[in-house]
């Protein structure tokens, strides 16, 4: 980055009080440029009871808004959040899907809701997503971060055209140790807080607990796939997810959770290792989201979760946005309702993600 490529441009930097989005702000700062910053509440409805890190959140955004001598506003996206973004997960977990709000987060709050708010008035939004953009014959692609266990392209590629368009990563092109090296250089002051983990607004809170909220409890019988034999029990088919093996409160495992009855609340799991069950090498994908117009090439690189794990495939394009993936490899854990979020063959554009039907 430099200077010149922001004369002239109004920036908007979401500074969450972590680390990431901090260094933001410093590596804006050190160009002699001065973005206005926002903090985006999207926290719990019971704070005190959720055990909520926002508090902190907020004082450590203060803190360095203040050192760079940038603007900080409060943005209020807590009804947003949890009227859409609440909203899609549980009527994904109920269905027996495996939704991701990370991803949605992203499409309806970050780049959505904060921009009905506040950044239609902003011609760039800087976050702290480890991800890249590059202009190719005219077009902006979402591209991957050199850190591959960091990259969240994954997360990113539900988002809008238009939202790309706006979208800035300052640090997207440094690896995770580099971001910390830099924050403890320049001694800000959460150099040294940790990561958040999971769900971007539960701070401390199960994951398990935020759908025991909602969702309340249901007991069901936990059946072994290949014999029909009840094994088990349960209490709600949302609280599993296919390809999950811990947690099942089952002896003499390991066991997979390889399909779900939703409608009578069973989960069959398969017994083993390494059970066949486990694994899917083909498999339909429906609602193709292209970040950046193009033609999709036949052979891909993808992900369907958020690890540095890559996969390649052929695609088979079906129409009405449906498409029939089949991976070279057989895949452990492949779910209905998980985002296949496919690239080019060198793993570097994102093209764009579809939701695995299954």
């Amino acid at each position: 980055m430099n200077a010149e490529d922001f004369k002239d441009k109004r920036i908007a930097v979401l500074l969450s009080g972590g680390v990431d989005s901090s260094v933001v702000v410093y590596e804006l700062a050190r160009l002699g440029l001065h973005p206005d910053c926002f903090y985006i509440k999207i926290g719990p409805e019971e704070q005190e009871e959720w055990d909520c890190t926002s508090e902190e959140d907020l004082e450590m955004a203060t803190a360095v808004a203040h050192r760079y001598g940038c603007r900080l506003e409060v943005v209020d996206c807590h009804k947003e959040y949890w009227e859409q973004v609440t909203r899609y997960t549980m009527e994904k977990v109920c269905a027996g899907f495996t939704p991701n709000p990370d991803v949605m987060c992203n499409r309806l709050i970050k780049f959505g809701a904060f921009h009905e708010k506040c950044g239609h008035d902003y011609d760039l939004i800087a976050t702290g997503h480890y991800a890249q953009t590059e202009w190719i014959d005219g077009q902006k692609w979402l591209c991957t971060s050199p850190d591959p266990v960091k990259d969240q392209t994954d997360f990113l590629a539900q988002i809008y055209d238009w939202q790309l368009q706006k979208a800035l990563f300052p640090i997207g092109h440094y690896m995770k140790d580099e971001v910390r090296e830099i924050a403890q250089r320049e001694h800000l002051v959460n150099a040294r807080r940790k990561d958040s983990q999971g769900i971007c607004f539960l701070g401390k809170i199960d994951y398990n607990e935020y759908l025991r909220r909602y969702l309340g409890e249901q007991q069901g019988d936990i059946i072994e796939l290949e014999t029909g034999k009840r094994i088990g029990g349960h209490l709600g088919h949302w609280f599993h997810t296919i390809g999950q093996r811990k947690g099942l409160g089952l002896g003499g495992g390991p066991w997979f959770v390889v399909k779900k009855d939703v409608e009578n609340n069973i989960l069959y799991v398969s017994h083993g290792y390494d059970p066949q069950t486990a694994y899917s090498q083909q498999f339909l994908v429906h609602d193709v989201h292209l970040l950046t117009p193009c033609k999709l090439p036949d052979s891909v690189t993808f992900k369907i979760r958020h690890t540095p794990e890559i996969h390649r495939a052929r695609l088979q394009q079906l129409g009405d946005g449906r498409m029939m993936v089949y991976a070279e490899q057989p895949i452990h854990g492949v779910a209905p309702g998980q985002f296949f979020v496919f690239y080019d063959e060198q793993h570097h554009r994102c093209f764009g993600s579809a939701e695995i039907t299954l």
